[in-house]
């Protein structure tokens, strides 16, 4: 478990949300299945919520900007940025895409939505009194962030001169796969990037739970669907899901880290 308020470091997953079509639904979905609060859903911001766990911010719940009501429901990762502007110019010349500028979110931060050169979408976060992920690693938060790109060898590319990724290589049969590490993070393991030609380019949330099984119960309970049944891997028990606007996520119950001797 991870807990913070103060910001992330620069190219580190910061935040999440999740675009859905009916706030009411959804929120009484994601409490079901986690426990989540809920606070804001001011119409100064464009009804935007943040969910908490025991108080502390864990991801937000986004309905569709006026004119985009049919946009497809998903979720979107966050990357910390230091310097909005200079991170936008970084990204184009690096060959990617701004679907949303960067903007100023009240009081917030400040924030951009982007494609890099593959076709996987993310957000770039500039913190101001919102720092991102108050917890992570804990049942209902945060578990694990992962770019599935177009190209392998381009998408680490692109995201070492944005973002100053570094890797570890894990690929294995059928599939590409790294762990990146981001300038500054002590924990040495930030997060995924990963090339397999059955998938689309996206990146994805994996959420902490307590039980797998019984999450995925609760899930169906919910009106959620399940895309891949629970399995056991060496970080833990994971299963692939879809909330009820079918917006594909990741939960696990995560293996307990070796004793050290």
């Amino acid at each position: 478990m991870v807990e913070r308020t103060t910001p992330w470091p620069v190219g580190a997953p910061s935040w999440a949300d999740v675009l859905v079509s009916d706030m009411e639904r959804s929120k009484a979905f994601y409490t079901a299945v986690f426990g989540w609060e809920y606070t804001g859903g001011e119409a100064d911001f464009g009804g935007y919520v943040t969910a908490t766990k025991d108080g502390r911010a864990v991801v937000g719940l986004a309905p569709p900007m006026e004119g985009a009501e049919d946009q497809e429901s998903a979720w979107t990762v966050y990357l910390a940025v230091e310097d909005s502007a200079a991170t936008e110019q970084a990204i184009t010349e690096a060959g990617g895409v701004v679907y949303y500028p960067t903007m100023e979110v009240g009081p917030f931060g400040r924030m951009g939505i982007y494609g890099d050169p593959t076709g996987a979408a993310f957000g770039t976060w500039e913190p101001a009194s919102h720092a991102g992920f108050g917890v992570t690693g804990e049942p209902g938060s945060m578990a694990w962030n992962e770019a599935m790109v177009g190209d392998f060898a381009a998408g680490k590319t692109f995201y070492t001169e944005v973002f100053g990724w570094t890797y570890a290589d894990m690929s294995g049969e059928g599939m590409e796969y790294a762990i990146f590490t981001t300038p500054g993070d002590e924990s040495g393991m930030t997060g995924g990037i990963g090339h397999d030609p059955d998938q689309e380019p996206a990146w994805t949330v994996v959420l902490e739970v307590d039980g797998t099984d019984e999450a995925v119960q609760r899930i169906k309970d919910a009106g959620g669907s399940v895309l891949v049944e629970p399995f056991d891997f060496e970080h833990g028990r994971l299963a692939l899901v879809a909330g009820p606007d079918n917006e594909p996520f990741g939960v696990i119950t995560s293996a307990a880290p070796p004793e050290e001797n």
